[in-house]
Order: C-alpha cells, then structure tokens, then sequence
C-alpha cells in the first residue's frame, strides 16, 4: 500500500471492523422502497419498490474506506447504482446543491451536490463480489469514498434533494458538515465560513 494513499491521522487496522449506531434492521423485500423527494423537477416524489431498484443499470468502484475512528480499509471492491442513474431517473431542480441521504430508523447524512456526483460514490449493493453483510448496511448503502465514513449510510430508504445545506444526524451531534479525511475535518469547530450550513 503506498503511504500516500492512507490520509492523515488514519491507520490501517487487522481485520475488517465494522462500526455502526443501533440495531441492524430487518430486511423486508415486499415492503421495502427506495424513495427519492424534495426539490425534484417535477416537483413530485418518486418510489422504486425493491424489483425496480434491484434491476437499475450497476457499476463497479474500487475505493478506500476512511473511518473517523481513524482506520482506513484499503482496496474495496463495491458493485451498485450510481448517483447518476438516480439522479437520470428523477432530475433535481436546476437550484438543487446538497442532498439529504436518508436511512432506516431516520438516520441521514447531508453531501453537498459535488460529493454525491463526484467519481466513486456509489449504492453499493455488493462488497467483493457478495452482496453487503447486514451489519455493513444491506441491501443498500451509499460509498462516499472520499469522505469520512460516517456520510456512507448504511441501510438507504431515500434521498432528499435541497436547495439549502442542512445538517444531518451526526452533523447536528458536532461532526464535520464536510468530513474531507485529507483535510482531518472531524468536527464541526474546525469548519472554516461556508462549510456548513447558516
């Protein structure tokens, strides 16, 4: 692994810990949808039911996967839909510049436009080759591979596209509105003017 790629502060750990907040939910195929509301063109929301999520056009991204706990798992092989098959589907309000990523047990996570679109984030459905482990957010998570992880959702039921930032739920508890792990942006007290929401 060359040095360069492990960000600042971060290590590279034994294993592959996985970390996440509450209890893993169950999956239910038949009631489970994939919502995508807010300032859509059309101005209505749209449901993709389990069937039609599963069978959207999937790519591949390999990415490392920085924890603001300080490990990084390197060289991850994740399969999914991208943003931009969304976002294709059900186009945003040409004043729409973040996005609210919403989750079971209404955990979300806010990313300014740029990082949702930006090359290797993903719904990723599968991690090397095998669908994703409960534990690590199946049937679906979001990748936002460089960004700290907590903006990688576990367990997504919906985006919400935002003319305005808002903070999401680690966001309103005092972490970074940006979370760049280059840049060491953990918490909120290190955000410079424009970082965050008003």
């Amino acid at each position: 692994m060359e040095e360069s790629r492990l960000p600042p502060g971060q290590y590279v750990p034994r294993g592959r810990p996985v970390i996440h907040y509450g209890r893993v939910p169950q999956f239910r195929p038949d009631t489970w949808d994939f919502q995508v509301f807010g300032a859509t063109a059309s101005g209505r929301e749209h449901r993709f039911t389990w069937p039609e999520f599963e069978s959207l056009p999937r790519t591949g991204v390999l990415a490392d996967f920085h924890c603001v706990t300080k490990f990084s798992l390197m060289g991850n092989e994740w399969r999914g839909v991208s943003p931009a098959t969304i976002l294709a589907a059900v186009p945003p309000d040409a004043g729409v510049r973040h996005v609210m990523i919403w989750a079971e047990y209404g955990y979300s996570a806010n990313l300014r436009m740029s990082d949702f679109t930006a090359e290797g984030s993903l719904f990723a459905m599968e991690l090397d080759d095998k669908p994703i482990s409960p534990d690590r957010g199946f049937p679906v998570r979001i990748v936002v591979p460089h960004l700290y992880a907590w903006k990688s959702v576990k367990w997504v039921r919906a985006v919400e596209y935002l003319i305005e930032d808002r903070r999401g739920f680690w966001e309103e508890r005092g972490y970074h509105n940006v979370a760049d792990p280059w840049r060491e942006q953990r918490y909120s007290y290190q955000e410079e003017p424009g970082e965050g929401p008003p």
